[in-house]
């Protein structure tokens, strides 16, 4: 795949990105462990607590927040499929009391203002824009409530032309950690923890499960082109990585909403 034909994953059929991701445990770079570590500097969480996980995809880590974390936790995401596999795996482990998800957009949440005492998202930002989704969740927030989302960042302020190129169609407002921290005060928030998601994220637990889901999906549309397209771009991905990690990836941000 040469740098000129780069294509974003929107430019692909959604129900073919949503089959695919159907067979994997993440839609995007993440662990248990990454979860956990970011759950570990929330501290205002009750069985009365209300929890929104944005951009859920199939819940992968919703799963682990719910059996760490008490109160009630709402999945939101746009795919169908995805939210029917998500509430199945909640049920799964037993969890369907307090755990459910609804097929809804992230820019048209159903919270009344100040009613929740916390929103996750991971991996799922980008799609509304990061300043604007910590500008228009956080009247959702309740007075000292937490926000906690993982963005693509820059590790440096000037890397390789080939990284910066390939990831800017995908992520248009990747920037800087020390920018987006200063984006996050700006938007009201005080900054509580950040960490880089360690290469297992990466690896682990997303490029090399994936590599079983991509031959499933070549030999069910065997000589679809847009299919083949698609794999190829999700193993590009991979390949930029190793080349790249130490100029970007993905990192977790936790913060507390303040008075303006």
């Amino acid at each position: 795949m040469s740098n000129e034909s780069i294509t974003t994953i929107h430019e692909f059929d959604f129900n073919l990105i949503c089959e695919f991701f159907l067979n994997t445990e993440r839609q995007g770079p993440g662990s248990p462990e990454a979860t956990l570590k970011a759950l570990s500097f929330i501290d205002n969480l009750t069985d009365k607590s209300l929890i929104a996980d944005i951009g859920c995809g199939t819940g992968g880590q919703t799963m682990v927040l719910a059996q760490q974390a008490p109160g009630q936790i709402t999945g939101f995401d746009i795919f169908p499929s995805f939210i029917d596999r998500f509430n199945s795996n909640a049920k799964e482990l037993n969890l369907q009391d307090r755990v459910k998800g609804i097929v809804r957009s992230m820019d048209d949440l159903p919270f009344q203002n100040e009613g929740l005492d916390l929103i996750w998202c991971e991996g799922a930002i980008y799609n509304i824009g990061f300043e604007r989704g910590l500008n228009e969740w956080r009247k959702f927030l309740k007075p000292g409530g937490y926000i906690a989302v993982t963005e693509s960042s820059w590790f440096t302020k000037k890397r390789p032309a080939e990284i910066e190129h390939y990831c800017m169609p995908h992520f248009p407002e990747m920037n800087t950690i020390s920018n987006k921290i200063a984006q996050i005060e700006k938007a009201g928030y005080m900054p509580v923890a950040t960490f880089i998601l360690p290469e297992t994220c990466w690896t682990d637990h997303y490029f090399t499960p994936m590599i079983k889901a991509q031959e499933m999906f070549l030999d069910k549309y065997a000589g679809n082109r847009m299919a083949e397209e698609f794999v190829e771009l999700q193993r590009y991905d991979a390949e930029i990585y190793h080349k790249y990690k130490e100029f970007y990836g993905y990192v977790f941000y936790i913060a507390k909403k303040v008075e303006q």
